[in-house]
């Protein structure tokens, strides 16, 4: 039976532009590679780096291929690996758990046999998003060569957890790696009503706006990947929709993305936790609840 859970919009959602979180899950502690392999396999993903903290517990590189700009002048991203940490499933809520669709089927297998993980972040990335989305999935992907007994990733800032072997076999180039990995589609039914909801987190580590779709008698699917589209589009076009103004929407008999149905967007607070101002799709005859003017 599926569990309900409570609207709870009291939090507040990580500040934007907050840290690029992932924690990687083993079943055996892991090792941190030697120095050199680790700024071999950096360097292939990540372009030029510096190496400038490295010990037994943990790793730091200055990516100097990119500039964080501050008021007091420019200087690298940081990226870091962190020591293996026990982890155990009970420290992931059901909430989280139940919005894991990459990996469903296999969700408590993997958080049941996985008893290790390490977290690793970028720091002081304060760059323009697509530059930020590419280096932090140039990181994910080298992550994913410098540890090949991990199992899988958890996305801390969304929630999202994907296979490391659909990390490593993903074949993507640019923002696409972002979109698949670093911004997780959500989806839920609201109870006691034909109504659904299909959000995103992730467009906010990138001071970018998430998408939220209120809506009854579509396919979700078809949602999911409006939202994608539409993510793809404003993380390489620099959140160019404004409020009220009009974007391709999805014909209900095909679930094609089509310029002849006009859905309304519009900023507003999310519907659903964590508390934060999303752009809000209006689905057209499909949409539900009552909508700003």
């Amino acid at each position: 039976m599926e569990k309900s859970f409570k609207q709870d919009l009291k939090g507040k959602n990580d500040f934007p532009g907050a840290p690029f979180i992932v924690r990687m899950l083993f079943r055996e502690k892991p090792e941190l590679p030697e120095a050199g392999k680790r700024t071999e396999i950096m360097e292939k993903h990540c372009g030029p780096v510096e190496m400038f903290s490295c010990d037994g517990n943990m790793a730091g590189f200055a990516a100097s291929g990119c500039m964080a700009k501050f008021k007091d002048g420019e200087v690298p991203p940081q990226l870091w690996i962190l020591g293996a940490s026990e982890f155990s499933a009970d420290g992931v809520d059901d909430f989280t758990k139940s919005q894991m669709w990459d990996c469903m089927d296999e969700r408590d297998e993997i958080l049941g046999a996985c008893r290790w993980q390490m977290h690793a972040s970028d720091m002081l990335a304060l760059l323009p998003a697509l530059e930020r989305a590419n280096l932090d999935m140039d990181f994910t992907d080298a992550l994913a060569e410098l540890f090949p007994d991990c199992e899988a990733f958890l996305f801390q800032n969304t929630g999202k957890l994907v296979r490391a072997r659909d990390v490593r076999a993903h074949g993507l180039s640019g923002a696409d790696r972002y979109i698949r990995f670093g911004l997780h589609a959500r989806f839920f039914n609201v109870e006691g009503t034909d109504d659904m909801v299909v959000d995103t987190l992730g467009m906010g580590t990138l001071f970018m706006p998430d998408l939220q779709y209120h809506f009854h008698s579509l396919d979700p699917n078809w949602l999911v990947h409006h939202a994608c589209s539409t993510a793809l589009y404003i993380l390489e076009n620099d959140c160019p929709i404004k409020s009220g103004e009009i974007i391709d929407g999805v014909e209900a008999e095909t679930g094609r993305i089509s310029r002849s149905v006009p859905w309304r967007c519009r900023y507003e607070q999310a519907l659903i936790q964590p508390a934060r101002e999303v752009l809000d799709i209006e689905a057209g005859e499909f949409a539900s609840g009552p909508r700003k003017s």
